[in-house]
C-alpha cells in the first residue's frame, strides 16, 4: 500500500508541475492614460488571436476597468510564450470632471466618467500588487516621462521583482523623443513602437518572448 501511495504522490506531483508550467502568465499593460495602452493591447490580441481587447479613444480613461484577453500564444525565434493581456487603466494621481469638459461631454457623464476611472486606478493597483507576472509599461514618447506615477509605478514593480518591457510609444508622431526615456529609466531597455501604425512590433514581440517566456 506505501509502495503505491508514493507512486501516486510522485505522479501527482509531475502531472501538477506540467499544468503549472502550462499556464498562461498574466502580464499587465500598465502606464498613464492615453499613452496607448489598449492601443497596444489591441494590437498584439489581433495579430495574434484576430480579435480586440476593448476600444479606443483619444479621450483620457476610455479603459476604466481592467481588461483580459486570455490565451494569446506568442512565438519568436525558438521561444513561445503563452500569456493573458491585461489591459489596466491608465494610472495617475488625480482625476479631474473637468477634463472631460474639453471632450463636448455633459457634467453628469464628466463626473461619472471620473468616478469610474478613479476606481479603475485602485483596481490597476490591485493587479499590479496582486495578480501580474509581469509588465508591459507603455511611455507616450512625446511626453515628459519624468512623473510622480511613472517613479512610483517602476519603483512598485521593481519592489515586486517583476519583469518589465518598457515601450516607447508613439514614434509615427513627429515630437516623439525615444531617447528622454530611455534616460529616465536606463536600468531597463527601452523598445521604440508605434502601436497605432503597428511599426517595430515584431521586435516588441521579439521582446516579449524573451522576457516572459
Amino acid at each position: 500500500m506505501g509502495l503505491l501511495t508514493n507512486l501516486r504522490d510522485s505522479i501527482s506531483r509531475v502531472t501538477d508541475g506540467l499544468f503549472t508550467d502550462s499556464e498562461p502568465k498574466r502580464i499587465g499593460i500598465y502606464g498613464p492614460p492615453n499613452a496607448g495602452k489598449t492601443t497596444l493591447a489591441n494590437r498584439i490580441a489581433r495579430d495574434w488571436t484576430g480579435d480586440a481587447v476593448g476600444p479606443e479613444s483619444h479621450i483620457p480613461h476610455e479603459t476604466r476597468r481592467a481588461r483580459r484577453k486570455e490565451n494569446v500564444e506568442i512565438e519568436r525565434n525558438g521561444r513561445k510564450v503563452t500569456i493573458d493581456i491585461v489591459d489596466t487603466p491608465g494610472v495617475t494621481t488625480k482625476v479631474d470632471y473637468k477634463e472631460f469638459l474639453d471632450h463636448d461631454m455633459e457634467k453628469e457623464d464628466a463626473v461619472r466618467r471620473s468616478r469610474e476611472a478613479t476606481e479603475g486606478v485602485a483596481e490597476a493597483m490591485h493587479w499590479l500588487r496582486e495578480d501580474v507576472d509581469g509588465v508591459i509599461y507603455v511611455l507616450d514618447s512625446t511626453t515628459d516621462p519624468f512623473t510622480q506615477v511613472n517613479t512610483m509605478l517602476i519603483g512598485i514593480i521593481e519592489s515586486q521583482d517583476l519583469p518589465a518591457l518598457i515601450l516607447a510609444n508613439k514614434t509615427d508622431l513627429p515630437e516623439s523623443d525615444v531617447q528622454q526615456i530611455a534616460n529616465a529609466f536606463p536600468q531597463h531597455e527601452t523598445i521604440p513602437l508605434s502601436a497605432l501604425e503597428g511599426e517595430n512590433m515584431d521586435e516588441v514581440y521579439t521582446k516579449i518572448a524573451e522576457y516572459f517566456g
